[in-house]
């Protein structure tokens, strides 16, 4: 039975998951819900997810939701396909030491400056400068200490490509449309970081399919 990612091409969480699969070269179905018409508080979908939140993931009989549980799952069970994006033994330790720095330290700072700089002029809302003001000051101590990180290692959790970079690449992609990619561009290991990880092909396969929709 075929993998299913019920979602929207355009949430960063469904796109994390996306993204695993084709780094994984896994086939899946992509279910798509239709979050302006409430689909996701609907009683069919709160079966899969139910805080009615996207993404939703069907693996045969397995349910489940929170996409960065969904990337190690399909990280480690489907750990001999496409790319290695976990590590054995020790050096997984950092590697998740990264993916709890993603989660706490850079997804709050950098989704509340998409929301502000990306989808509020979507809904035809006033970006407040206040609150990109005070989130470009947080998202710089994060970035300087990424910084010298990536002064020691190629990668953020070892020196090949783990979840702990994957699962920056959703709000990457928003921010480097904003005038916030030139803090990014003023840290040179960043920059360079951020370069290599965007350029993956399992990114623009995602890509691709946000742009058909």
């Amino acid at each position: 039975m075929v993998m299913k990612v019920h979602g929207s091409v355009f949430s960063t969480a469904a796109m994390r998951v996306l993204i695993a699969l084709h780094e994984k070269d896994l086939e899946f179905e992509f279910v798509p819900v239709d979050m302006r018409a409430g689909e996701h508080k609907k009683e069919h979908f709160l079966a899969l997810n139910p805080f009615g939140q996207v993404p939703a993931f069907e693996d045969g009989d397995l349910k489940l939701f929170e996409s960065r549980a969904i990337t190690q799952y399909i990280a480690h069970v489907y750990n001999d396909k496409g790319t290695p994006l976990v590590c054995e033994g020790k050096p997984m330790a950092t590697v998740g030491v990264w993916m709890e720095v993603e989660a706490h330290q850079f997804d709050p700072v950098a989704s509340k400056l998409q929301w502000e700089l990306v989808y509020k002029s979507m809904f035809g809302m006033a970006t407040d400068a206040a609150v990109v003001e005070e989130n470009e000051a947080k998202l710089a101590k994060v970035l300087d200490i990424y910084e010298a990180r990536l002064s020691q290692s190629k990668y953020l959790g070892c020196d090949c490509f783990t979840l702990a970079d994957l699962h920056h690449l959703p709000g990457l992609t928003n921010l480097m449309g904003t005038p916030v990619k030139k803090m990014f561009d003023a840290r040179p290991k960043v920059s360079a970081w951020v370069a290599d990880i965007m350029a993956r092909p399992a990114l623009a396969k995602v890509l691709a399919m946000r742009n058909q929709q």
